[in-house]
């Protein structure tokens, strides 16, 4: 028993932030990273790992970091494959082993729970699911010493979340980043990999095979011009159009809320097969930040309950944990 927890405090400790997409794992972990100056993000989402659709894939925008360091972000490229989870597995242990040389703590943060999990377990076969084989006698052994974070939100207050989170992306350009990437050559599913499995290539790539955009697209980052394509969307008075345009995005919602539900449904599992995994409730939060854009004060309210029922409490709980 004692030579079990000395080799417990000898692994580096790892602060992990689970939760299905949209839940605000992202917002947590610079929020923690503010408590815990020394603290740097691993990113562990499958498709924030590579570059370009950075509206698309929701990565956390340079100016909302804070400063705090982020590894495994956009760093790799597309174009040269998509990433196995050895090779996640072989990033994540540099970037923790950078991390804790400095003396700083790795915050891994994102909802691929196949990706955490090609990380820290013990053993590891890229050619098995380790969740096909999760149960309460199969709890895979760690090689980290690891706190787990969940931030939950209820699934229906999730799901319209998620059809107003899609909206906002679509505003903020993600129409015209996806006009850019698409590219006539590459539009067969079954050749789909890596980037072209986010949520929002698909679902656009048979709209614009019906509708291309200027050139066929180019397959990378849109080019720079001062013609938009959501600027011309808004001023076509097609109806056939206009249709699939409604399509593309109605597939893209239901596709969102199913990837979250097989996200929480994933995380149950490992909770379910003996890991502790510390559920934050942010229901109320997400709540109160839908509202806020109709009414008037309530942004002060939803920061207020953040910062109580779910930085509060994550403080806490990483407090102890770096403690032990």
């Amino acid at each position: 028993m004692a030579s079990s927890s000395a080799a417990a405090h000898c692994r580096p400790k790892v602060v992990v932030i689970m939760g299905a997409t949209g839940c605000g794992k992202s917002r947590l972990s610079i929020d923690l990273a503010s408590h815990f100056r020394s603290a740097e993000v691993i990113n562990s989402d499958k498709m924030q790992v590579y570059q370009g659709l950075d509206i698309s894939t929701n990565k956390i925008a340079p100016a909302d970091r804070r400063g705090v360091p982020h590894h495994l972000l956009g760093s790799l490229d597309p174009d040269d494959g998509e990433m196995t989870p050895s090779q996640f597995r072989s990033l994540g242990d540099a970037a923790i082993s950078d991390i804790t040389s400095r003396g700083s703590l790795p915050l891994l943060v994102g909802g691929s729970t196949s990706s955490i999990l090609s990380l820290l377990a013990e053993r590891f076969d890229q050619e098995e699911d380790v969740l096909d084989r999760l149960g309460p006698p199969a709890r895979p052994k760690l090689r980290y010493d690891c706190c787990f974070l969940w931030v939950d939100v209820s699934l229906p207050v999730l799901e319209e979340h998620q059809s107003k989170r899609v909206d906002e992306m679509l505003d903020k350009g993600a129409f015209d980043e996806l006009a850019g990437y698409y590219d006539l050559r590459r539009t067969d599913p079954e050749g789909w990999t890596g980037l072209r499995k986010a949520i929002g290539v698909p679902e656009f790539d048979r709209y614009f095979k019906k509708y291309p955009p200027p050139g066929g697209g180019g397959g990378g980052v849109c080019p720079a011009s001062p013609w938009r394509w959501e600027d011309a969307r808004k001023r076509d008075d097609d109806p056939v159009r206009q249709g699939a345009y409604k399509e593309a995005v109605w597939e893209i919602k239901k596709n969102a809320c199913q990837l979250a539900k097989r996200q929480i449904e994933k995380i149950q599992r490992l909770r379910g097969c003996g890991w502790e995994l510390r559920k934050l409730d942010a229901t109320e939060v997400v709540r109160l930040a839908m509202a806020a854009e109709e009414e008037v004060g309530s942004g002060v309210r939803w920061q207020g309950v953040w910062k109580r029922q779910v930085v509060g409490r994550s403080v806490n709980i990483v407090r102890r944990f770096l403690h032990e």
